[in-house]
């Protein structure tokens, strides 16, 4: 990215981006969020100190292109699975704070708020994904060393939504219970924004390539290529039963017959579901018709237990064209369906109860 200032090139399965297509995109995101601070707040002081911290960032890209530190030589990698992580962290971050404005809570109690459910969610997440492919994540790991790596490196990808629910609530709950918040307040307060982040999220999984989807004949099927997790994992699938999942210049082989193919040949997967953007679109669907719903809960906790009830159904669904995870507990169903399920349930009779509880403090059937 530093060698040429306004590069924009497609090189293999990399985009060769220049740092000024970078800085200049940094400086107009910045001059628009001063704005808006400006005229919300016309605070000088305030949107002095945005600049100087939003601003380290872009004048950082300027000071390694000038001063051409070692890095300069290589380039400085950007992960997109990571990118939208925090793409999605920041955007659903900032939404929550401007809901939580409308209900007469702190904006600025959102911000305090997110590495309390950040750090815990990811853990959750981390250990839910552990605990279903550690056999895949550690099998390379020798000595202490690369199992404390293999277990961290999240850069590779490898998180579990329903996992990172579980560890958010609990961060949560103890950052109310600290600062005396009501929980199905915030949870409320929350829950839209939650979708708002699985969706960048998802748009991440498909850039990295996990969470893939089924055999597809659709026009809008998708090839990964073959530096991709997907087709990683179909090679290692083909390997084993002897189906053709990957293909050579569009036609279907299976792992053995790599051998016959001519070098210059471009290796795909068979044409998939592209279901992390299914989930994607579902996800900012979900967002936004609880964002409808928050201007029209009945009761605190109702747009948390809808979005509870809701997102079961939609995930049991795409799990279906989903070919990434067989079936557990001899069920045919995977663990992510048994958990929807799980989910469901629950979701309705929280639903129900927060009703029930709603209707006694008030006195109306």
């Amino acid at each position: 990215m530093f060698d040429q200032q306004w590069q924009l090139q497609s090189v293999g399965n990399e985009l060769h981006v220049g740092y000024a297509w970078i800085v200049a995109m940094m400086v107009f995101v910045i001059a628009v969020a001063l704005a808006v601070l400006w005229r919300t707040t016309k605070d000088r002081g305030q949107v002095t100190a945005a600049l100087c911290t939003w601003g380290l960032l872009p004048t950082g890209l300027l000071i390694l292109a000038v001063t051409k530190l070692p890095i300069v030589a290589s380039g400085l990698p950007l992960f997109g699975y990571g990118l939208m992580l925090a793409v999605g962290f920041g955007t659903a971050t900032y939404f929550a704070g401007r809901r939580a404005a409308t209900v007469d809570v702190n904006p600025d109690v959102i911000w305090d708020m997110t590495m309390w459910l950040l750090v815990p969610a990811i853990i959750g997440a981390r250990i839910t994904y552990l605990l279903q492919y550690g056999h895949r994540v550690f099998a390379n790991a020798n000595g202490l060393g690369a199992i404390i790596k293999a277990a961290i490196s999240l850069w590779d990808g490898g998180i579990v939504f329903y996992g990172g629910i579980i560890g958010g609530v609990v961060g949560l709950w103890i950052y109310c219970r600290r600062n005396e918040i009501r929980p199905l307040l915030m949870a409320d307060i929350i829950m839209p924004s939650l979708f708002i982040g699985l969706g960048f999220g998802r748009i991440g999984c498909f850039l990295y390539g996990c969470c893939f989807g089924a055999a597809c004949t659709m026009p809008w099927a998708v090839h990964f290529p073959d530096d991709s997790m997907t087709f990683e994992s179909l090679s290692a699938r083909s390997a084993a039963t002897g189906a053709k999942l990957i293909e050579a210049d569009g036609v279907p082989i299976a792992t053995k017959e790599l051998a016959n193919v001519a070098p210059d040949s471009m290796l795909t997967t068979i044409a998939l579901h592209p279901t992390q953007i299914y989930s994607s679109v579902l996800a900012f669907l979900l967002a936004a018709l609880l964002i409808w719903f928050f201007r029209r809960r009945p009761f605190e906790g109702a747009v948390m237990a809808l979005g509870w009830i809701l997102y079961p159904i939609t995930r049991f669904s795409l799990e279906i064209i989903r070919d990434d995870e067989g079936g557990r507990l001899g069920t045919g169903l995977t663990f992510s369906q048994l958990m929807s399920i799980g989910l469901f349930i629950s979701g309705c009779a929280a639903m129900w109860w927060l009703q029930r509880r709603h209707a006694a403090n008030t006195g109306s059937e």
